[in-house]
């Protein structure tokens, strides 16, 4: 026989043809539509490859006449048997990773393991039995060891059937972020005998899946129909000299409608008092993550909002009860303590154009009306829109100011530094403010509010002609900022604008 003819007639009791032409389609439709499966596809090919190259050997050994050798039944067993197990898993890729995935079913990869193995003995034992291998003795002889291998691999198999259970239920997915005693990570991988789970701590440990099933298990943010993110709870304590709805009022108010990294919108924060001790009230802030990795982090800046907002609103942290604090307090002192204060306010009082028209002692009666107001960085110190009449200095520190613009964005116009101040135009008419300003660092900042400013302007009424020109002065330079004004255009306007003011000053303030 002519060894050519030979090479084509094995080719084709071995199925090559229809092997390579169905390897070559899927292998395309994979790329187009699976690009995931492409280094299950290398492995198939690999097996066709090899099938392709024993094809010419069993024809060269037909073109002899040693078809009824050992040699040649073992050729022919194995390239029929690389011929089947690929088209096994060809038909796998075709059925569960371009058929079922395009119409949305993703079926556990174990599922399609299992099915692939099955199918591959199957196939083997076929054609086994084609070319003439007796299979009886091999049959018994797999009775006899499955009873061996079964007794001997009892959690090794367990661990298999609980990893098909899991699969199956779809109650461990890829992604999910699940807690097992005191351990707690994200799940990466559900093999046929364990599942790997990567801590915050950079550490991948590996859980029998036979532990899983027979153990309860928590899934950390997972919730029906609601996106992924878990409650997380902040602890702090103050002393009983709050009254606990002033420390949860200040809270809350620090962290809702603000945007911190990984905290969610909604639900929004919140704060509860949790238990009464001996000498302080312990509270606890509980807030949604929406990273289940940043939790420390994220607990962290959370900390840092509320330790602002308490500082802000003169309320203190517990001091531990059985701690006993000494200090030698003499009155010189304390009288240089004091001395160095109001200094510091005095010096930033005039830094305000605002107050140039005071005497000294209004400017001293000013200086004990402020408020020590710290924030944190990020934290909005005023928001537009909101009616707030107090006026800021800021002594430490970077804010920026922000503008909303249409489509409610915010665009930012400009930058504050120490020793600028904002908020006059509420502080001296009780209007609105203008932009949102948000501090870009930690800000140190001197507040001063309506009524202690409302004493000093009752006794001196005519200091509203002053204050209104002040103020409208300041707003015709931003408005030059915009269009270019004559002499004669720019007296009008600071006129009207002058005239406008100190009618609201004197109606805020009833003069």
């Amino acid at each position: 026989m002519n060894v050519l003819t030979a090479i084509l007639r094995a080719a084709l009791e071995c199925y090559t043809p229809h092997l390579v032409i169905a390897a070559l389609a899927v292998a395309i439709l994979t790329g187009l539509w699976a690009p995931d499966e492409r280094k299950r596809m290398r492995s198939i090919l690999l097996l066709v490859v090899l099938h392709l190259l024993l094809v010419p050997v069993l024809g060269v050994l037909s073109a002899r006449g040693l078809t009824g050798t050992d040699v040649y039944l073992a050729t022919r067993l194995i390239t029929l048997v690389l011929a089947a197990v690929a088209a096994v898993r060809l038909a796998l890729v075709l059925v569960f990773a371009l058929a079922l995935a395009r119409l949305g079913v993703h079926a556990p990869r174990i599922l399609r393991e299992l099915i692939g193995a099955g199918a591959s003995i199957a196939a083997i034992l076929a054609i086994a039995s084609r070319v003439g291998l007796n299979l009886s003795g091999i049959i018994a002889t797999s009775a006899v060891l499955t009873a061996v291998v079964g007794l001997s691999l009892q959690d090794t198999l367990g661990n298999v059937m609980a990893g098909l259970a899991l699969q199956m239920d779809h109650s461990v997915q890829i992604g999910d972020w699940i807690k097992v005693g005191d351990l707690s990570g994200k799940v990466i991988e559900v093999r046929w005998r364990s599942t790997r789970i990567e801590t915050r701590n950079w550490e991948t440990v590996v859980i029998p899946n036979s532990q899983l099933v027979r153990n309860q298990f928590l899934i950390l943010g997972k919730r029906s129909g609601q996106p992924r993110q878990w409650r997380r709870w902040v602890y702090f304590n103050v002393d009983f000299r709050t009254p606990p709805p002033r420390v949860i009022d200040t809270v809350e108010g620090a962290l809702r409608g603000v945007q911190i990294q990984y905290v969610a919108a909604d639900p929004e924060p919140s704060c509860i008092m949790m238990d009464l001790g001996e000498s302080t009230g312990r509270y606890a802030l509980r807030y949604w993550l929406t990273d289940l990795a940043a939790d420390d982090p994220t607990d962290s800046a959370v900390r840092t909002r509320i330790h602002f907002a308490l500082r802000r609103a003169g309320i203190p942290l517990a001091i531990p009860a059985q701690s006993v604090f000494v200090t030698e307090e003499t009155r010189d002192r304390a009288a240089q303590k004091h001395g160095a204060e109001r200094a510091r306010r005095l010096a930033a009082l005039g830094k305000v154009e605002l107050f140039d028209l005071l005497s000294v002692e209004d400017r001293e009666r000013l200086a004990d009306g402020l408020h020590h107001t710290p924030f944190a960085r990020g934290e909005v110190m005023t928001r537009q829109g909101a009616v707030a009449h107090w006026l800021y200095m800021i002594i430490e520190g970077e804010a920026l100011v922000r503008v909303e613009v249409e489509g409610g964005l915010e665009r930012e116009v400009a930058r504050l530094g120490a020793g600028s101040f904002f908020g006059e135009m509420s502080l001296l008419t009780g209007l609105p403010r203008t932009a949102t300003v948000v501090a870009a660092t930690e800000v140190e900042c001197y507040r001063l509010d309506k009524t202690a400013f409302e004493a000093i302007i009752a006794e001196r009424p005519e200091l509203a002609d002053g204050l209104a020109e002040v103020l409208a002065r300041r707003q015709l330079e931003l408005a030059e900022v915009r269009e270019v004004l004559d002499a004669t255009a720019r007296e009008q306007q600071l006129a009207a604008r002058k005239q406008d003011l100190l009618g609201r000053i004197r109606g805020f303030f009833n003069l």
